[in-house]
């Protein structure tokens, strides 16, 4: 398939905001510890992870600044991109409350089950009336299989769906260090790649291209051993980036492909947890995925090295999907 590409906008603004974040990190991680805002490890979890008790977390805005920064500055051009960065500050403003709450008022839980599933209730459905009601979007759902549902109220439940299940598999994922902002590095470049195709989806090649960057940048201080963590601030953010970029590309299948490894994460607990319940036993050593490989003797660089690498191989296995050609 011949697929042209159009202009490199995208690659000025991955660095921009690579080095914002590089600029932003040394700023928020001693200010975080001197807020004592520091990460609280599970006691059932790997014993080599309560060494980092205390390691600042919250740190999702050191890319979500840049990411802001960015998204003010483009929208001046094409107003289209404020929505994708506006949904992404909600799910993070989501997640910065309950970190809030976890290293402020000590409850380590944060935010109850049912309050956080409120808030990305909320968020996801102002997103995706905001699509159907405010814009032009095609509001028809392409089913595999089944081909095309024409329903606005299909469109809506279907679409809130795909951002509340994806924030959740990307927030499961954040458990070892640069393991989700890794992955989800990989697959926005994925995205800025697809977008690159149609000039129409320069809003979209631009936030991927910097969402990337601001993930390149943090994971610098993210890589094991980690000097900072994202938090649920920055790991609610990135899931609703990857939704709400799926679903701006009139793609939201895709998910299942390049984010297979997130889709893996979020369905190790399920299945942990359903077999728990229903017949006493575990099929993990432990939920998620990651931290099952862990007690199986796996080094956290190993587990973080092999699901990175799926993850690209996912990508690659999208691109391919979609029809792009490498010879």
């Amino acid at each position: 398939m011949d697929i042209q590409f159009y202009s490199s906008i995208q690659v000025v603004v991955f660095v921009a905001t690579f080095f914002l974040a590089l600029i932003a990190a040394p700023i928020f991680i001693p200010m975080l510890a001197r807020l004592k805002f520091g990460q609280t490890v599970r006691d059932d979890g790997p014993s080599t992870h309560l060494k980092k008790t205390g390691t600042p977390t919250m740190g999702g805005v050191i890319f979500l600044i840049p990411l802001l920064v960015i998204g003010i500055f483009f929208a001046r051009y094409d107003a289209k991109i404020l929505p994708l960065v506006l949904v992404t500050i909600g799910f993070g403003a989501i997640g910065f409350i309950d970190d809030f709450i976890k290293v402020v008022k000590k409850r380590k839980d944060g935010l109850y089950a049912r309050q956080k599933m409120l808030g990305l209730l909320l968020i996801s459905t102002a997103f995706v009336l905001y699509l159907a009601l405010g814009t032009n979007v095609d509001t028809d759902i392409s089913i595999p299989l089944f081909g095309k549902v024409n329903s606005i109220w299909f469109f809506v439940l279907f679409n809130v769906f795909v951002l509340i299940a994806t924030t959740n598999a990307v927030n499961i994922s954040d458990g070892l260090d640069g393991l989700a902002t890794g992955m989800t590095l990989i697959v926005m470049v994925f995205f800025t790649v697809v977008a690159m195709t149609r000039p129409e989806w320069d809003y979209i090649k631009i936030f991927s291209a910097s969402l990337a960057g601001g993930c390149l940048g943090f994971l610098t201080f993210n890589i094991h051993p980690a000097k900072v963590f994202m938090g649920d601030t920055g790991s609610l953010a990135l899931g609703g980036a990857v939704a709400s970029t799926a679903i701006m590309l009139k793609m939201p299948f895709i998910i299942l492909v390049v984010g297979a490894v997130y889709v893996i994460e979020l369905l190790s607990v399920i299945i942990q947890v359903a077999s728990f319940k229903l017949r006493g036993k575990r099929v993990f050593k432990m939920a998620p995925l990651h931290h099952h490989f862990e007690l199986c003797g796996w080094k956290e660089t190993k587990v973080v090295a092999v699901f990175w690498v799926a993850t690209l191989s996912c990508c690659i296995a999208g691109l391919v999907v979609l029809g792009f050609s490498f010879f």
